[in-house]
């Protein structure tokens, strides 16, 4: 097996053939996209449980169902019956739309990814995809970026302060890793030589791109986890400081529109990642000419690989604290975002002297690799620059002003409020008035 021999040209096979499809086709598809998503979503809800609870050394769910399988159909319920309460200093239209955009941009992402080669569906051959086209990758983070409008204007919507705070990080968030996540899904269109998730797939018929493209991956697995605000990135929320950020204010069904969006979007990195780093539906070790490569097998392999990614997003919940704000934006503008463009760079040059020079430079990659994956975690062990040492304050409390910003402030700890004139009116009044009286001792038998 030559490593790289794929890159030697254009993309190796082509698009996915979407000509004998009709609307039935379609339909069938894209229900069993939306079906798919729902009951994983359920799955994955009972497996971060389950994972958690061992990782913790506790049973969890193992009452309702086997093995507690319907707690998370319990849960749905729950949520779907629940008082539904609307805030009234909300912005009435705008506070129900937001969740329905969470969820409809994250049920989009699906429709451009191959589940499995071309199969016969009541005697019609179609892919195992909804649809396809050569920038389906840039549809993808299209979609992703829109999505976070349903976070930004239901904070903003509800009227209220710590929604809204929680909708600013959240932009702030997206900000900082989706240009991370971007710049990490380079290195592989300069690889595969085009946009298209199906040709994509099949440029890693001899070799999957996580192999030659490390760091690119690395990035894109760190990028993915801040991308769904998820521990430890989930600063979006942070129950701890902003009660339950954006979702602050909601109930019911609309509370559980924002928790579908999530855990469907963990699907949609995890799908991404599959598709254009682990060889999409392609087995591992097995020849492109082999059964377990054609027909509906593949659907097996894509899944597996899909919740190995899952199975890493709960390993990370339960082993990694929260990052302080701080270090949230260093690694996202500091970290990631310098690494993934010196990637692209050595990715572009190396790829570029390949194909105009006929040179072999796969030994070189690998090398570049390294250095770029070491230069990262070194950026991790250098320590925070610490803060000039402020000038001793002198002891006891300070008087301040609380009315130098213009508006009244409370004293912190250490400060005290200057004697109120008003106060000292009063005094001088009642000292002006009061009348000494004589206190007779009374002795008696």
């Amino acid at each position: 097996m030559r490593l790289l021999a794929a890159v030697d040209g254009p993309a190796v096979g082509v698009a996915a053939d979407f000509s004998n499809d009709n609307f039935w086709i379609w339909l069938l598809k894209a229900v069993g996209i939306v079906v798919f998503l729902l009951t994983s979503v359920l799955i994955a809800i009972w497996f971060e449980r389950k994972v958690v609870a061992r990782m913790q050394v506790r049973p969890g769910p193992n009452v309702h169902g086997p093995f507690g399988l319907l707690q998370s159909l319990a849960d749905a319920m729950k949520l779907l019956f629940k008082e539904d309460v609307t805030v009234k200093a909300a912005d009435k239209l705008v506070y129900i739309v937001a969740p329905m955009i969470a969820v409809f941009c994250s049920l989009l992402t699906f429709a451009v990814i191959p589940f499995g080669p071309s199969v016969s569906m009541f005697g019609i051959v179609t892919p195992l995809q909804l649809t396809d086209f050569p920038v389906a990758v840039l549809y993808i983070l299209a979609c992703a970026s829109v999505g976070v409008y349903g976070i930004v204007l239901g904070g903003w919507s509800s009227g209220s302060t710590y929604p809204l705070l929680g909708s600013v990080r959240s932009t702030a968030q997206v900000i900082s890793y989706e240009l991370a996540m971007g710049l990490s899904l380079v290195s592989v269109f300069i690889l595969a030589g085009s946009m298209s998730t199906s040709q994509i797939v099949s440029s890693q018929t001899q070799v999957w791109w996580f192999l030659p493209l490390a760091p690119a991956f690395v990035l894109y697995i760190i990028s993915m986890v801040g991308e769904t605000n998820r521990l430890p990135f989930d600063l979006p929320e942070a129950e701890g400081e902003l009660v339950s950020g954006y979702m602050t204010e909601y109930s019911s069904m609309k509370f559980a529109w924002f928790f579908l969006a999530e855990y469907i979007n963990m699907l949609n990195v995890s799908a991404v990642a599959t598709t254009l780093f682990l060889g999409g539906w392609r087995a591992p070790f097995v020849p492109a000419d082999s059964f377990l490569q054609q027909g509906w097998w593949p659907v097996l392999w894509f899944l597996a690989k899909l919740w190995a990614l899952m199975f890493v997003f709960v390993w990370i919940r339960g082993s990694v604290l929260r990052f302080r704000y701080d270090q949230f934006m260093k690694l996202g503008w500091k970290v990631l975002i310098p690494a993934a463009l010196v990637w692209v760079v050595c990715v572009a040059v190396v790829q570029g002297v390949r194909q105009f020079s006929g040179l072999e430079l796969r030994t070189l990659l690998f090398v570049l690799a390294g250095v770029v994956l070491l230069g990262l975690l070194v950026s991790f062990a250098i320590p925070e620059r610490k803060k000039p040492a402020e000038p001793e304050k002198p002891s006891g409390p300070q008087p301040f002003d609380p009315y130098a910003g213009g508006y009244p402030v409370p004293p912190l700890p250490g400060q005290v409020l200057p004697p109120s004139p008003r106060r000292q009116r009063a005094a001088a009044q009642a000292a002006s008035t009061d009348v000494p009286q004589v206190t007779q001792e009374v002795h008696g038998g």
